[in-house]
């Protein structure tokens, strides 16, 4: 769920809107709820109970998509739409999706507590007003209606200051009554709780797949581009260094040469290696996060203050995550901030481990479309993590990763 919410204490054209518009499909909807329960209650003896269950709750499931469009277009607020129902084979299988189906009684419940709201938010972007003119223009009704008579003094000012009163409370009123809606239909007409997690288990899936797939396609390229390359020259000067050792006449000038453009192209060649398993696994774990994280610091080239309290060892698979993400947060600081510098925390207590990674740089970090964030939030839920950004312009800028200590 999206939120554009207005700043300040006035009140969007939109939220008017959808008070008096939401209205009437408020009204249809929830007596359609309320026949919906009542009919349901009285056939629930008889042959007809259960089909007109599993029809009735189709109908509910479609009146939420008016109801999601209403409030993402005039509140601000973009409900995602739940997965379709699954279409198993058989009548009887198909009716038994439909009553297990969580979307369709939540979307029954979001409208039979739609009703009451929407009534009062018509009455008071509606009723309320009008009454509000009623008794601010009390004394010109009462010599309209009755010529000559003119009303106390003091019932005009009470009528005056009420309505005057009134008026002022309106707009806050239909702030707060938005406020309920959105967070009602948030609430109950997005997917639910189970849906959202299978989804987001799909794509951190998908995410990880993609890539494992790059990063080995990577690995085989530098393997073969790099250290196969190292590797067959090491052999032609090995094959060079055993010519000179001809017994006729040795070279040991051209033999030394050789053996020295060995020795370093075997170091080159540990060296590759050694930066290609870095990303597969990264040694530094082994000691664990509280030896880790001090070295990745160390090789920032933005100073970074440590700050650790590991009371508990996370899982390798857990420890690695933590130990990617700050990876990338610090690299991202010493590219794109312009920090002077940086500070990481770690913490990890009661099955939960914390990681926040904060600069002092320009600031304007989000989590967008092809940003680095997005990559690494979905990596982070593939073992059930968050990612949360602070970033103001100007800075600071706080990046926060919670993830479970243990999985399973």
């Amino acid at each position: 769920m999206t939120e554009v919410r207005p700043h300040g204490p006035s009140v969007r054209g939109g939220e008017w809107v959808f008070s008096v518009v939401g209205f009437p499909l408020a009204l249809l909807a929830g007596c359609y709820a309320l026949a919906v329960l009542y009919a349901g209650a009285l056939l629930s003896l008889t042959v007809l109970g259960l089909p007109f269950v599993v029809v009735a709750l189709l109908g509910v499931r479609a009146l939420g998509s008016p109801h999601r469009y209403l409030v993402g277009r005039l509140l601000g607020t973009q409900v995602e739409a739940p997965a379709r129902l699954p279409r198993p084979p058989g009548v009887v299988g198909r009716g038994r999706t439909v009553l297990t189906d969580p979307v369709a009684w939540r979307t029954l419940l979001y409208l039979l507590l739609r009703l009451p709201l929407g009534i009062i938010g018509f009455v008071a972007a509606v009723v309320l007003p009008l009454g509000c003119a009623w008794l601010v223009g009390f004394p010109f009704w009462v010599r309209l209606v009755q010529p000559g008579v003119r009303p106390h003094g003091p019932l005009v000012a009470a009528s005056v200051v009420l309505g005057l009163l009134l008026l002022l409370a309106v707009p806050r009123t239909v702030r707060v009554l938005s406020e309920a809606n959105r967070r009602l239909a948030g609430l109950l007409l997005g997917p639910a709780r189970s849906q959202g997690r299978v989804r987001e288990l799909e794509a951190a899936r998908a995410t990880l797949l993609a890539d494992s797939t790059d990063g080995f396609r990577r690995l085989e390229r530098d393997l073969h581009d790099g250290t196969q390359a190292h590797l067959v020259a090491l052999a032609i000067t090995l094959s060079l260094a055993d010519d000179a050792l001809s017994p006729a006449a040795p070279d040991l000038a051209r033999l030394r040469t050789l053996l020295d453009r060995a020795r370093a192209r075997t170091d080159d060649t540990i060296t590759e290696l050694r930066r290609l398993t870095r990303g597969i696994h990264p040694v530094a774990l082994d000691d664990g996060l509280d030896e880790a994280l001090p070295g990745l610091a160390a090789t920032s080239p933005v100073p970074v203050t440590v700050r650790l309290d590991l009371r508990e060892r996370p899982d390798p698979a857990v420890a690695r995550a933590v130990y990617f993400c700050a990876a990338e947060l610090l690299t991202n600081i010493a590219k794109h901030s312009g920090a002077r510098t940086a500070r990481l925390t770690a913490t990890a207590a009661d099955g939960r481990i914390r990681l926040a990674v904060c600069d002092d740089g320009r600031g304007g970090a989000s989590v967008g479309p092809g940003t680095g964030l997005t990559g690494l939030a979905e990596r982070l839920a593939a073992v059930d993590g968050t990612l949360h950004v602070s970033s103001p312009r100007g800075g600071p800028t706080v990046v926060t990763a919670d993830l479970p200590a243990h999985l399973g």
